[in-house]
């Protein structure tokens, strides 16, 4: 089977038919961690951004939220890790804040296997071969996240999820699920060293 003919043919009937099953399968699973998360969040258990998708356009991506809105004496919010709640701390090494994306497979937004959704203000600081990555769906887990995730640097996720695009096949998706899977069970590459997520990005 061509790259080519999996992806426009095959590839969404796969991400349709196993986002249902597991949204179906894990859906007591949705159900005790929203009911946490709403506990230690106060209330708040989701959270929705704006990303860009498949060709630049942008949709609302929906993720678990695993961090409070706790601020400091002025008002402004304080660190990242330092709002990273117990339960939020493992939600993320788990990779569970990703499963309400099942939601977004399900929509068509994104794909089991993508390049990642990034923020809207990155579209204008890509180059030319960066911005490929939005040649195709993005993904919840891809290629840069089972080769490093927010412990590699920019251009290095940015080469990977061109490598994607480029070789976007069923034999690839296949390995990036298996990799994915040791990851998370090993909780490799989560973040950088001594951050609770990933520095933003600024240009090239």
């Amino acid at each position: 089977m061509s790259g080519k003919f999996y992806n426009i043919f095959v590839k969404r009937l796969i991400d349709l038919i196993v986002a249902v099953s597991a949204f179906i399968i894990l859906f007591p699973l949705f159900i005790i961690m929203t009911i946490l998360l709403a506990i230690f969040n106060g209330g708040t258990p989701f959270f929705f951004q704006r990303r860009p998708g498949k060709n630049g356009q942008i949709f609302k991506v929906v993720k678990y939220k695993t961090m409070n809105d706790k601020k400091d004496a002025e008002g402004n919010l304080l660190s990242d890790a330092e709002r990273l709640t117990s339960v939020g701390k493992f939600v993320r090494k788990t990779s569970l804040d990703e499963l309400p994306q099942l939601l977004n497979v399900i929509m068509g937004d994104m794909s089991l296997i993508g390049p990642r959704p990034l923020l809207p203000e990155y579209l204008p600081l890509y180059n030319v071969e960066q911005a490929r990555r939005h040649d195709v769906r993005p993904g919840i887990t891809g290629w840069a996240q089972v080769n490093g995730r927010n412990a590699i640097s920019w251009q290095q996720k940015f080469a990977y999820d061109v490598y994607y695009v480029e070789n976007i096949s069923a034999a690839l998706d296949l390995k990036i699920l298996y990799l994915t899977f040791t990851k998370v069970a090993k909780s490799e590459g989560i973040n950088a060293d001594n951050v609770a997520t990933a520095e933003k990005f600024t240009g090239n």
